[in-house]
């Protein structure tokens, strides 16, 4: 479902009256006086963090996952300000809920939680402590469960998953029970918080946060999704075309505690048996697919993705997206032309200042006008930003684009008209979407482009794209991949390098103060570019086998037609003028999906093809573009360009 404007809305919710806010400021400022004349617009680091409580607690999922006829308990590590508690304040929280702790660590440094000789937490990953905790904020650490000092088992994406953090939030909102330690029986409240909960994290984390706002639970005001998925079944299929070589239990086995690994078979065993390598969907998958329940979240959500993500690919974020507009949700967004990658670690300044003011916003309640601002920034070049009032943009609307037949066997063209005939390629699973773009005006049997002429203006595509191919194989089994190309050159980030877009600098900056066991100073990063003379930017796949179903797959018939539609990524690109938009229908994208048991040979029937695209202006931006009085390019003057090729990351981490 391609992302739309429709119902879409600014981040708007009512504001506190100034009686109330100025009440506010009393309960939860930081060194607020009583009559302040204004209530306050940000929260200022007046508490001290070296001397902030530092605990663990251990909160009753209510679920005995490991089969062990006992509750399973997740480990909470806490570090919160002392001085509310001797005030008589309380304060919110901000959440991360990670499986990832100890296994792997987070952030561009791999941090690990790190505990004292009596088992007390000191080392808490990532800067949210350090800058957060002395503005009045608790930070919350929850191993999921089957991960470091949780009990449980991983079920990646399931219900023990986002039970493992909901039931935090409910601890955190005085619903359930908490304990001193692992096993033992002394309860402990949560009395010096006021509940109101903001859950972020990257991936696996920002994935945990989508799960538990889908719940609706009470008391989780906001959510800051990075790099997150919204379907499980999308991380490991594309409309039955496997993406990985392996299903879920190897990240389960992947980020399990030693511990949970030797006692979870069993568990792990039904990941096996219930996540086929068919790419038909299951029970599994219904349970691990957060979109159907938008209509649940109570939380606002500000989503951050990489344009360019391959790991968690910007399916996620654009079907989450559309859910959450047709719901009305409060949303805001970042979007950037890296792959998997933290805003901490591309645009770290202006990130951890509007990520201060976002929570202030949604956690304290202070009118410091964040909701009145735009709501999508967009990276348009490296470090190079723009903004959309909503996004995507209201004069957005869907095109349907179609290819014809050109003057060189699989060199065709793209247009509004209806195309006749057809065009043949066949699989070659050693060439990639870079291999085909690479070679887009010359006639090359892996694959099928189709090109527009030079373009007089920029065109700018804002949401989701499908491609809907009628392709009769030569085989029983086929797969399909399609893919948009700007044609002409750029300087991008080079998203297919180790950084993904970024390189990590000796340098550090420091984000908070710090103690002996937990340093606020982290490792600076610049854009790591290319030079480029085509850039993919948008692309899907799919197993042509689920023509007549999305969810199950069948052999082909071969000689017959069988017609199915590819759901591209979102994306947000500028096409610029004297560029070409290109399409390209080929078979075994490498190292992006697995080839299919056989080799076909496909034929595309041109007059059953089409783009549905969603372009600003709509189809009079397309029709004018390719005849306007050309306007300066926005990036002229790049480097000689060369090849790229991207490789997709390997793991959520």
């Amino acid at each position: 479902m391609p992302i739309r404007a429709r119902r879409t809305r600014l981040i708007i919710r009512p504001l506190v009256t100034a009686a109330l806010a100025a009440l506010l400021a009393t309960l939860v400022t930081p060194g607020a006086a009583q009559g302040a004349p204004s209530a306050p617009r940000e929260s200022k680091p007046v508490y001290s963090y070296e001397s902030a409580i530092r605990e663990s607690v251990w909160v009753d999922t209510k679920i005995d996952g490991d089969g062990d006829g006992k509750s399973d308990r997740v480990a909470v590590d806490i570090v919160r300000p002392r001085e509310p508690g001797k005030e008589g304040r309380k304060i919110p929280v901000i959440m991360d809920a990670s499986p990832y702790y100890s296994c792997c660590g987070r952030g561009n440094e791999s941090q690990k939680k790190t505990y004292d000789a009596d088992g007390n937490p000191v080392q808490f990953p990532l800067y949210y402590d350090n800058y957060f905790v002395p503005r009045g904020y608790g930070f919350v650490a929850v191993d999921l469960a089957g991960t470091n000092r949780s009990d449980g088992c991983v079920d990646v994406g399931g219900r023990s998953d986002v039970q493992s953090a909901k039931a935090v939030v409910d601890w955190l909102n005085g619903r359930a029970r908490g304990y001193t330690t692992r096993t033992g029986g002394k309860g402990t409240k949560a009395s010096w918080t006021n509940g109101a909960t903001g859950m972020i994290g990257k991936s696996y984390d920002g994935t945990i946060a989508n799960g538990v706002a889908a719940t609706g639970v009470k008391g989780l005001k906001t959510i800051v999704p990075i790099g997150a998925i919204s379907s499980w079944y999308d991380y490991y299929f594309a409309k039955g075309a496997p993406l990985y070589d392996s299903g879920p239990e190897w990240l389960s086995d992947y980020v399990e505690s030693p511990e949970a690994r030797a006692r979870c078979g069993a568990v792990q065993q039904r990941l096996v048996d219930g996540a086929p390598r068919t790419g038909d969907w299951t029970r599994v998958w219904s349970e691990r697919d957060h979109t159907p329940d938008a209509d649940k979240v109570r939380a606002s959500v500000f989503a951050v993705h990489g344009m360019q993500d391959l790991n968690v690919r910007m399916k996620h974020f654009g079907q989450w997206w559309d859910a959450l507009a047709d719901e009305g949700v409060d949303r805001k967004v970042w979007l950037s032309q890296t792959g998997h990658v933290d805003p901490f670690d591309f645009r770290r300044g202006d990130w951890v200042r509007t990520l201060h003011r976002w929570f202030d916003h949604e956690l304290l309640g202070y009118d410091n006008g964040i909701d009145r601002e735009p709501m999508a920034d967009i990276e348009r070049a490296p470090g190079q930003w723009s903004t959309d009032r909503v996004w995507p943009p209201r004069t957005t609307d869907t095109v349907k684009l179609r290819p014809g037949k050109g003057t060189s066997p699989g060199v065709g063209t793209l247009g509004t008209r209806p195309g006749t005939g057809s065009e043949t390629f066949t699989d070659d699973p050693k060439l990639s979407e870079t291999d085909w773009a690479a070679q887009i005006d010359t006639s090359t049997p892996s694959k099928a482009g189709f090109i527009s002429k030079p373009l007089g203006r920029d065109l700018r595509l804002s949401g989701s794209s499908e491609v809907t191919v009628t392709a009769t194989p030569t085989t029983r089994t086929a797969h399909l991949s399609a893919v948009l190309v700007d044609l002409g050159p750029a300087t991008i980030r080079d998203y297919a390098s180790a950084g993904e877009g970024i390189t990590t600098l000796p340098e550090r900056t420091c984000w908070g103060p710090s103690t002996a066991g937990d340093s606020s100073c982290f490792k600076e990063t610049k854009a790591k570019t290319a030079d480029v003379d085509y850039t993919v930017f948008s692309r899907g796949w799919a197993d042509l086998g689920n023509w007549a179903d999305d969810h199950q797959g069948r052999p082909l018939t071969p000689g017959k037609p069988h017609t199915i539609t590819l759901d591209l990524a979102a994306s947000d690109h500028v096409v610029p003028k004297g560029h070409r938009l290109a399409l390209i229908v080929a078979g075994t994208d490498k190292d992006l999906i697995d080839p299919p048991a056989d080799t076909p040979t496909l034929a595309i029937d041109l007059s059953r093809t089409s783009a549905k695209v969603p372009l600003v202006g709509g189809a009079g931006a397309f029709r004018t573009s390719e005849t306007a009085v050309p306007r300066e390019s926005r990036l002229d003057g790049v480097a000689p360009p060369r090849p790229f090729r991207p490789v997709p990351g390997g793991s959520t981490s």
